[in-house]
C-alpha cells in the first residue's frame, strides 16, 4: 500500500505539468530507497518532516515553486550511503532523472536539483527563499525536544556504525561545533523563532557529551 503522503507527491508533480504514471514509479522508487535496511534515521518519516515543514515554511512562495521545494525534500536523501556530498549529487540526480521523464519543465528540474545540491553544504544563497525552506526544514530535529533529538543522534550513529566510537566523536563534535559557530542555525523567521533556541541547547549538551568521550572537557 503506498505510503499516506502520497497523493501530495502525485498532487505537485502534477502541478508542474509532470505525468502521473511517471510519477506513480517514482513514488514506488523512492519507497523503496528509504526503506534499505541500512537506514536509520534518514528514511521515508524523515524526508516526508522535512516535506511537511518546508512546504510550510515555503507558504509565501508561488504554489509552482512550494511544489517544486515539496519534491525536492522528498527527494533529497533518495540515495543515501553516509557519503557526503555524493549522496546529494545522486539524489538530485535520482529526481532531475524521474521529473524529466514526467516531462516537468526544465527551469522546475533545474531548480529541483540545485536545491537538493543546497543540502550538501547548509547553504543558502542570497535571498532564495525556496532553499531556505528546504534547508531549515532538513534542520528542524535540532530543535526537538531532547528525547526526540536523542533517538536522532542514536539513529544516525547506527548509520556510521563502521566507525569507532573515539572517531565518531570527532567528526560528530566538529560537526556540532560548526554549526553553533553559526550566527544562525536556521535561515527563515519563523524557523528560528520554532527552533533556534532549542536546537542551540541540543547540540551543545551533544557536543559536551563528544568531548567527554574524546576525553576533551574544555
Amino acid at each position: 500500500m503506498p505510503h499516506e503522503s502520497a497523493p501530495r507527491w502525485h498532487s505537485c508533480l502534477t502541478r508542474l505539468g509532470g505525468d502521473h504514471r511517471v510519477g506513480h514509479d517514482a513514488w514506488a522508487d523512492l519507497e523503496t530507497r528509504y526503506t534499505e535496511p541500512h537506514r536509520r534515521y534518514h528514511d521515508l518519516a524523515h524526508a516526508t518532516a522535512v516535506a511537511h515543514d518546508a512546504e510550510r515554511l515555503a507558504a509565501d512562495l508561488p504554489f509552482h515553486e512550494r511544489a517544486v521545494v515539496v519534491l525536492a525534500a522528498w527527494a533529497h536523501d533518495v540515495v543515501y550511503d553516509a557519503v557526503p556530498g555524493e549522496d546529494e549529487q545522486r539524489s538530485a540526480e535520482w529526481l532531475r532523472r524521474w521529473l524529466t521523464r514526467a516531462g516537468v519543465a526544465a527551469a522546475h528540474i533545474d531548480q529541483a536539483g540545485a536545491l537538493i545540491l543546497a543540502t550538501a553544504a547548509h547553504e543558502a544563497p542570497e535571498g532564495d527563499l525556496a532553499a531556505a525552506a528546504l534547508l531549515d526544514a532538513d534542520l528542524a530535529i535540532l530543535g526537538a525536544p531532547p528525547a526526540v533529538y536523542a533517538a536522532y543522534v542514536d539513529n544516525v550513529r547506527q548509520e556510521y556504525a563502521h566507525y569507532p566510537d573515539d572517531a565518531w566523536a570527532t567528526g560528530r563534535a566538529a560537526v556540532l561545533e560548526s554549526l553553533l559557530a553559526r550566527p544562525a542555525l536556521y535561515l527563515t523567521e519563523s524557523a528560528r523563532s520554532r527552533w533556534e533556541a532549542a536546537a542551540r541547547q541540543n547540540l551543545q549538551a551533544e557536543l559536551t557529551r563528544c568531548r567527554s568521550v574524546r576525553g576533551d572537557h574544555r
